[in-house]
């Protein structure tokens, strides 16, 4: 099934019209793997047989910092569409930077104490860009559900609080990481990587199992490491 595509505002509020049932919605940045298929599959169990799973796809300059890889970010419409339809997706939204944001914001969503430490110390505003259009694609989409992956767990953390501080009427849904088989999560980022830079990625998910293991929990005890 080839999945209905809004690319404008008015495009998505008349496919968003039509919706009966639970909406579940899979916000993403395109580049799509395995790791998004899962969360799209994630979405139709929320949703049910008899409900509606929708994908956005839409690459976000509001959490980019300078000399950050906003123009290099992998873009991969046709093959994302390919991969919403095999996972039985029935929208996708794929918005431009003018549509989203057709006149420089303003007023942006802050994310307080939570965006300022971890990877926000190092990458200042990516987190008030990242919750900003994340409040905008629910406002848009309206969806009863949102999934959204653990791998990145700052950012689920961050989004869940701001949905409960603005009593946002959307459940978040967390779904586990998926990794590749030498166990390195995967990311559309992923490609940037050489041998050597790989190797040295893994080492994140080895020190989780191994101190999973040391505390007798095993490796599912950190966030599905």
């Amino acid at each position: 099934m080839t999945p209905v595509i809004a690319k404008t505002r008015e495009e998505l509020a008349a496919v968003r019209s039509g919706v009966r049932g639970t909406l579940a919605l899979v916000p993403t940045m395109g580049a799509l793997h395995e790791g998004h298929r899962s969360l799209m599959r994630r979405a139709r169990s929320a949703a049910g047989p008899s409900g509606t799973v929708a994908v956005s796809v839409f690459v976000n300059p509001l959490q980019f910092g300078p000399g950050e890889d906003l123009d290099r970010y992998p873009r991969t419409f046709a093959a994302d569409v390919e991969a919403c339809a095999a996972e039985g997706v029935d929208i996708v939204f794929a918005p431009t930077p003018e549509v989203m944001y057709p006149r420089e914001p303003m007023v942006t969503v802050e994310p307080g104490a939570m965006g300022r430490i971890v990877e926000g110390e190092t990458r200042p505003g990516h987190f008030a860009g990242m919750l900003t259009v994340v409040m905008k694609l629910l406002n848009l989409t309206r969806p009863d559900v949102a999934v959204f992956g653990e791998k990145d767990a700052q950012q689920l953390a961050m989004i869940r609080r701001m949905v409960a501080d603005l009593d946002l009427p959307v459940e978040i849904v967390g779904a586990p990481t998926v990794r590749e088989p030498d166990g390195l999560a995967l990311s559309s980022r992923n490609r940037y990587l050489a041998a050597d830079e790989r190797e040295t990625a893994l080492a994140l998910s080895r020190a989780l199992r191994a101190g999973a293991d040391a505390a007798g929990g095993g490796p599912d005890a950190v966030l599905h490491a």
